[in-house]
């Protein structure tokens, strides 16, 4: 499975922010003022017809014998046993996300349950944040959102869950280039923060909205917040200095990439900030 999947905490977090970095030579500008193109299309079905031919031969029997299960009668309760048991072929046997995903997300549909739809959706948004192939990118967005949809017509009052459908649309939509999708999201968050306006994983997206966006004063502000109570979070700092960069304020995004430097404490992300002190002090 990939290494963003099946990481935890800390691990799952320095692959979006090094993402949202980025290798380039300059600060990275708005997602939001990015060229209008084609979206790009990713069919898992096609996906995982062409990994089965990879498989070897006792798997190929075994997966077999997995999915035939599924067509033994219209029992909704066989049908979600056998769509876990594929989904976790995939994930322990062959350590593949995407058929894993999908699979798990298929019997959360069946399923029902508000348990198992948000396991699936964050499962999808935590892959989404590290997620650097387009057209990936786009369907794990979309089924994510359908997860998180089913979920908050069980419980409309969820704020997690609404807080993490804002999330797809920030963190995946709206980074391919879209900022209706983005501004989707930001509603979306609002309506957490007008109920709470302690909520910190909502302020956090909110300032990761204004940074996509290209609202700096915004982020900059959101951002803050979270980082006067939640000094030590990582990933709102990383976002601060991100955001301070690309506004042009170099020496207060170098004051924070240092502090995310010291809290990571990761020789890969060490690298990576250190280049871009490098370009800001030129």
């Amino acid at each position: 499975m990939k290494k963003q999947a099946i990481l935890a905490g800390v691990g799952i977090l320095l692959v979006g922010i090094l993402f949202f970095l980025g290798r380039t030579s300059t600060p990275p500008k708005p997602i939001a003022q990015a060229i209008s193109k084609d979206i790009q299309i990713f069919d898992i079905q096609k996906f995982i017809a062409g990994s089965k031919l990879k498989l070897t031969s006792s798997q190929s029997i075994f997966l077999s014998t997995l999915e035939n299960n599924i067509s033994r009668g219209d029992i909704v309760n066989q049908q979600v046993i056998a769509n876990t048991a594929i989904a976790n072929f995939w994930k322990d046997s062959i350590q593949l996300f995407e058929p894993y995903a999908f699979y798990i997300s298929e019997a959360a549909k069946l399923d029902k349950s508000e348990k198992n739809l948000t396991f699936a959706a964050q499962l999808l948004l935590g892959n989404i944040r590290g997620e650097q192939d387009e057209a990936k990118l786009n369907w794990e967005t979309s089924l994510a959102i359908e997860l998180f949809e089913k979920a908050i017509v069980l419980n409309p009052n969820n704020d997690d869950l609404r807080i993490g459908l804002g999330s797809c649309y920030v963190f995946g939509k709206g980074r391919n280039g879209d900022p209706q999708q983005t501004m989707r999201g930001i509603q979306e968050l609002l309506g957490v923060i007008r109920k709470d306006s302690t909520n910190m994983k909502a302020q956090l997206v909110l300032g990761v909205g204004g940074y996509v966006s290209g609202q700096y004063d915004k982020a900059i502000a959101r951002l803050s917040k979270v980082v006067v109570q939640e000094p030590n979070n990582l990933e709102a700092i990383a976002f601060l200095a991100d955001t301070y960069a690309a506004k042009g304020e170099k020496e207060e995004a170098i004051k924070w990439y240092l502090i995310t430097k010291r809290l990571a404490n990761s020789p890969e992300y060490t690298k990576e900030v250190d280049e871009r002190i490098k370009l800001l002090q030129k």
